[in-house]
């Protein structure tokens, strides 16, 4: 809870300061009637949408379930990060069009020195707040607030070279520099929006995110012990902040309820404190067959039909497969 407050908190920072740096960028194109300038107040305007959009997806994302949406509001910060990701692509495209049409068509540019120096002072809090934004993102789990924190870093690296790019103009007298930069930081500003919209997309379509894997295997590897003999058809589905785990758990087949739930809930604790119990664990009991009694290590097994052979690891591929785990299915894939 004080984690969604804080993401709320930052990004109504985020739209703040991207109302008053749009105004200031406004301005100084106004003064100065450069192209590159206009980019970057072109891009302002994605900026103040997209923090509007992402400030209304957390709090969205902040509701708790209800019986329209069971397992809570937090695929909503997926939507923003693709609606942001749309936004910055549409706004490079429309910075490389205006770019070229002024490599075409040359029109003066005026006040230099001083429209530089406005656009100096929105870069920088540019920078302040998307590290702000992005760091507490990444900190707790929200791609609306780390996209919006990514954005901001663009924008002020795309105005931190707008700055060399027409200093350069100001010292040569060329002018065709200035469209230049324009498309040279539009082509980065497509770049960095096919990136948001690329992450959302597999949020939304629930892609394997193999180093969230990864982080789940962990805590896994640590159950391989005593009576739990696999686990298997594993799942994971994000939820913004919030992960939705299911798996089957392999126990022994003579183990009576209370037995399998107490390891349904070792596992469950070391996978909560491995994700801060941001974790919605689903877990399904099955019962050992006898091709699991060489692969599996409980001691004084009164059942046991084969002796114990050799531990099988429990890798990424292994734990996602809907098969449990055997030595003969090691065997037909050569291992």
């Amino acid at each position: 809870m004080e984690s969604t407050l804080q993401n709320l908190r930052i990004q109504r920072w985020v739209l703040i300061v991207g109302l008053i740096l749009f105004v200031v960028k406004v301005a100084a194109w106004y003064m100065t009637n450069s192209v590159a300038i206009l980019t970057d107040a072109l891009e302002s305007t994605v900026n103040v949408f997209s923090a509007a959009l992402g400030l209304y997806s957390l709090w969205l994302a902040s509701k708790p379930r209800d019986a329209n949406h069971p397992y809570g509001h937090g695929k909503v910060e997926f939507l923003s990060a693709a609606v942001e990701g749309t936004l910055i692509g549409v706004a490079g495209g429309m910075i490389i069009w205006e770019a070229v049409h002024r490599l075409l068509v040359h029109e003066p540019v005026s006040h230099l020195d001083l429209g530089l120096l406005l656009v100096g002072i929105a870069g920088g809090f540019n920078f302040l707040v998307g590290m702000i934004a992005k760091r507490a993102g990444q900190r707790n789990h929200s791609i609306a607030l780390a996209s919006s924190g990514r954005h901001l870093l663009s924008d002020a690296y795309s105005t931190g070279g707008l700055i060399i790019g027409l200093a350069l103009m100001l010292v040569t007298g060329y002018s065709w520099i200035d469209a230049t930069v324009a498309i040279v930081f539009g082509v980065i500003i497509l770049v960095t929006g096919y990136r948001i919209l690329r992450k959302s997309i597999a949020g939304i379509m629930d892609e394997a995110d193999e180093a969230l894997f990864s982080q789940i295997d962990r805590p896994s590897e640590s159950s391989q012990t005593g009576c739990v003999v696999d686990i298997h058809n594993l799942r994971i589905i994000k939820y913004g902040s919030i992960l939705h785990i299911d798996c089957h758990l392999t126990v022994p087949w003579y183990f009576h309820v209370q037995q399998a739930h107490e390891e349904v809930d070792a596992l469950e604790k070391t996978v909560q404190v491995e994700f801060e119990n941001r974790v919605e664990l689903f877990v399904h009991t099955d019962s050992c067959r006898p091709s699991a009694c060489q692969l599996c290590h409980l001691p004084d097994c009164p059942e046991r039909q084969f002796a114990f052979a050799r531990r099988v690891d429990w890798t990424l591929q292994n734990v996602l497969s809907d098969q449990r785990h055997s030595l003969e299915s090691k065997k037909k894939k050569g291992t």
